[in-house]
């Protein structure tokens, strides 16, 4: 069984085609196929179903996929871990951001680092702090950079905390806020506000100031996409509380000092089980000692 024959099985459960499968690999479709088959007569079992219309995984194909990628990813990790004795970091470097952090630069980070060191592969990932932190943990991801309550610290993972900030309220030009210099949670609070869905940690740090202050408000919106949010506030259909550093970055809108406004915290995160050479060398640029 050869790795080259492992990545084309991936290629194609990951495309559903044998066309598109060779296209991403860079080979004519009659070589991936005939691995593929010389793979399958080895395992003694078909691991595709081919029809007309489409290519699915067959049982014995959905076994071997997960055993086919943690085997791709040890010899990815061999050979990153002897480049790295020789003074060369290679492999991969996945990295996870949520959209509006700012105590780090971090596509000015990401050039840094390819400049460093061109034959490592950087993957991004843009989500939700929850998400993010759960794929640092099952090691899906290397490095995260995540946005919490002041009150929370990400758990199950190494993390060493970047900023924090007070959120500002953030309205659409015409709305009758724009007037105030300075607004605090209760004039907020008989607001329509956009924001993140519940139980994310975005949305916790309002909900919980307040909770706190023994307010309620409505949210007549939730966004998963923090830049879409700001264009519902744009249009608007609500107020929004958000980072400032973020907030400043957005055209056609009128922010707001909120006095009694929550805070929230920026982590950068990684894994507590041993890094790759890649990730150890990120971590090194943004000045992360080994813990």
């Amino acid at each position: 069984m050869e790795l080259q024959q492992m990545r084309y099985v991936i290629a194609v459960a990951e495309m559903s085609s044998f066309t598109r499968a060779a296209q991403r690999c860079l080979v004519v479709q009659s070589a991936l196929s005939h691995q593929i088959a010389r793979l399958e007569k080895e395992l003694g079992a078909r691991l595709f179903e081919r029809t007309s219309r489409r290519v699915r995984l067959t049982p014995a194909g959905a076994a071997f996929l997960p055993a086919a990628r943690q085997c791709l990813d040890a010899a990815e990790r061999v050979a990153a871990e002897v480049a790295a004795a020789v003074g060369e970091v290679r492999g991969r470097l996945a990295v996870g951001l949520i959209p509006t952090v700012a105590a780090v630069d971090v596509p000015a980070a990401l050039r840094e680092f390819h400049q460093r060191h061109p034959k490592a592969r950087i993957s991004l990932t843009v989500g939700a702090s929850d998400e993010l932190a759960e794929q640092v943990r099952q090691g899906d991801i290397e490095v995260a950079f995540l946005g919490t309550p002041v009150t929370a610290r990400p758990r199950g993972v190494m993390a060493r905390k970047l900023a924090e900030e007070r959120l500002v309220a953030v309205v659409s030009p015409d709305h009758p806020l724009t007037d105030e210099t300075s607004v605090d949670l209760r004039r907020l609070s008989s607001e329509v506000f956009v924001d993140l869905p519940t139980k994310t940690a975005g949305r916790a740090q309002s909900d919980l100031a307040f909770t706190a202050a023994g307010l309620t408000r409505e949210v007549a919106f939730e966004v998963t996409n923090a830049d879409y949010l700001a264009r519902l506030v744009g249009a608007g259909l609500g107020v929004a509380l958000l980072p400032p550093t973020y907030a400043e970055g957005l055209t056609g809108m009128t922010t707001i000092e909120v006095t009694d406004a929550p805070a929230r915290a920026e982590y950068v995160i990684w894994g507590r089980e041993s890094r790759a050479p890649a990730a150890n060398a990120f971590l090194e640029l943004l000045g992360i000692e080994e813990e």
